[in-house]
């Protein structure tokens, strides 16, 4: 379709090139080849008179006239979605959709096993792809590579919409035959001994116990980095090394295997685990239905022995703001 000599098909692909301001990403997202996104913008420079994308170097920038066009092909293109676009019906038990959601093995373990278990009764048609933490999970997201990213409030991005699902508190946890675990966790025996932690992507991100406890004045010895959280349990298994977790997850821990668990010897902030899409999707019924699914298996999960009850002032809830810019100031790509 042609409105004047632009063909309005061109639109999605120019909003792609400007946004992520190279050929190969912007056919990636646009599920085309490169030679059919390069003769989309070749077109596209015919139509404007103007190169839009020109080579610096090894990557491509935006000419002054492409920034221009940024904000308002983006306006167009989500008036369209918005009000053009005949929306219809949502029913789960119809529904054929593919979802992706980024989440650590965390979350996955103890909040999308049991929704996913619980959506697929009632949304057999539903399939989803659980994809693990990297070092640009906002930029996933807004990218389209992800549908739903799934992790603590601190990291997710203030440009699009989240829902706050549950909070979950820290405790130690060790091996049943550790001798420092026979007893209350302190302080002193906390710093003393060996660490096990996870850290994510190629960047090694910390996870957030682990950013915190490094503001402490004591710093622990931390002995191994494991890439999961659920690697650190048989990673103390066997040895007097202790790891920091999350109590839903230690409580699955100590359930199953010959381990102990003890509180932390000081406070350590609760977490609390939200959900986030893209703005653009907010209009998405399957994603919202899926995000109540996710908000009501959370109710359902919760209890006073394994859980902050969301809502509840934690100690530290005055130093939250606090910890959250310096967190985001200390994190890479948020």
């Amino acid at each position: 379709m042609r409105f004047g000599r632009l063909d309005l098909n061109l639109l999605v692909a120019l909003d792609a090139l400007l946004t992520e301001r190279s050929v190969s990403l912007a056919a990636d997202r646009l599920c085309l080849s490169q030679s059919a996104t390069s003769s989309a913008l070749g077109r596209l420079r015919d139509y404007f008179g103007d190169e839009l994308l020109v080579a610096k170097g090894r990557n491509m920038i935006l000419t002054a006239r492409a920034e221009e066009l940024i904000d308002p092909v983006r306006t167009v293109l989500e008036q369209i979605r918005s009000t053009i676009t005949v929306v219809p019906p949502f029913d789960p038990a119809t529904a054929d959709r593919q979802i992706r959601i980024m989440a650590s093995d965390y979350s996955t373990e103890v909040l999308l096993a049991p929704a996913l278990a619980e959506i697929a009764r009632a949304a057999p048609g539903i399939r989803f792809e659980i994809q693990p933490m990297n070092d640009n999970p906002v930029e996933m997201l807004e990218r389209g590579y992800v549908d739903l990213l799934l992790t603590i409030d601190y990291a997710i991005s203030t440009n699009h919409p989240s829902q706050i699902l549950f909070e979950d508190d820290y405790v130690v946890v060790g091996w049943e035959g550790n001798p420092a675990m026979q007893n209350a966790m302190t302080r002193e025996c906390y710093f003393q001994l060996g660490h096990v932690t996870a850290r994510f992507g190629k960047a090694r991100v910390a996870a957030f116990d682990d950013w915190f406890v490094r503001r402490q004045k004591q710093q622990r010895r931390v002995e191994v980095v494991a890439p999961t959280f659920l690697s650190l349990a048989g990673l103390v298994i066997g040895t007097e090394r202790i790891a920091t977790v999350h109590r839903r997850m230690a409580e699955t821990f100590v359930r199953n295997l010959p381990l102990l668990m003890r509180e932390t010897p000081f406070s350590i902030p609760s977490i609390r685990e939200a959900v986030q899409w893209h703005v653009s999707n907010n209009n998405d019924r399957a994603l919202r239905w899926v995000v109540e699914r996710l908000e009501a298996a959370a109710r359902l999960t919760e209890s006073a022995a394994n859980v902050v009850p969301l809502g509840d002032a934690s100690p530290m809830e005055g130093e939250r703001e606090q910890i959250e810019l310096e967190y985001r100031m200390n994190t890479p790509n948020l």
